[in-house]
């Protein structure tokens, strides 16, 4: 029972981080590899908070989405004004220069080494600890983020992104603001990243920069476009899909050492065949680098 709990815990934590990116990939197609700085962002800042002040979780939460938000809003500004490959490398270089931070920066982030000892979630005065319980507040916070994300989802807003996503200049010569619909999707999406972070800060109850690389940011927009970019349910059957992967491996009897090496090339093969024969995904509405696919 408590392995099922931890699986689908971690499916909670990357169906968020799906939803997070299918906001400006798959509504808008803005393609960005800095997700897992945001998502780190959130990480550290609540261990920060929890490890140095003690605060409790849904303020430590708070804080991070808005930091996460902030964040977003300053990189999005000039970043989103670029498109395709130009935008991809300025999120790139966002990415590299977080990495960096987490990782240097020691007397904050504990350098190499990470953090260690975040105290558990307290929910009326009980700690929860095991990954049942853990799976009920992952649950709930993914609800709330799925209710966030369909609410943007529904007309009038999704036309304007969606307007955007097939032709910016025809969106911005009908009257859209396109420069304020592209930066509030990105710092949402930004925020939405920072509260899986600080869900998996307190679940793991140790971080260390080796979870927020260019890896795990391409790792999340493989579960978009393999779940179905601009579907709204598309990343949760991304995240379902990729994450019971490697433990159908592990159910086989394949090593550790090399199940690790296999689940990599299974995620790169499923992305490749995504992108050749099916590029709007399992269940998705757009096709990236192409013109928009109906289901």
């Amino acid at each position: 029972m408590e392995y099922a709990a931890h699986i689908l815990v971690v499916i909670g934590i990357y169906a968020i981080l799906g939803l997070s990116m299918n906001l400006i990939a798959g509504f808008a197609g803005l393609l960005s590899v800095a997700q897992a700085g945001f998502y780190g962002v959130g990480a550290y800042v609540a261990a920060f908070l929890a490890l140095q002040f003690h605060t409790p979780f849904v303020l430590n939460l708070t804080v991070s989405a808005v930091v996460a938000g902030g964040l977003g809003f300053v990189v999005g500004g000039p970043s989103l004004r670029l498109r395709g490959d130009y935008l991809v490398i300025a999120t790139f270089s966002f990415q590299v220069i977080v990495l960096g931070v987490f990782t240097n920066w020691t007397s904050v982030t504990g350098g190499p080494m990470g953090l260690y000892g975040i105290p558990p979630v307290h929910v009326l005065g009980s700690a929860i600890t095991s990954p049942l319980g853990f799976l009920v507040l992952v649950a709930a916070t993914a609800a709330i983020v799925l209710w966030i994300a369909s609410r943007l989802a529904r007309p009038p807003f999704v036309r304007t992104p969606k307007a955007i996503r097939e032709d910016h200049v025809l969106a911005a010569v009908r009257g859209k603001n396109v420069a304020r619909t592209k930066l509030s999707l990105f710092v949402v999406s930004s925020a939405m990243a920072a509260v899986a972070g600080v869900l998996n800060t307190y679940y793991m109850r140790f971080i260390d920069p080796s979870s927020f690389t260019v890896m795990e940011s391409i790792f999340i927009i493989t579960i978009v476009i393999v779940g179905g970019a601009g579907n709204l349910y598309g990343p949760i059957v991304g995240a379902v899909v990729l994450v019971l992967l490697p433990e159908i491996l592990r159910l086989m009897g394949i090593p550790s050492a090399a199940a690790a090496n296999i689940r990599q090339i299974l995620y790169g093969l499923a992305l490749v065949a995504c992108m050749l024969w099916r590029p709007q995904g399992l269940i998705g509405e757009y096709a990236f680098g192409r013109e928009a696919t109906p289901k």
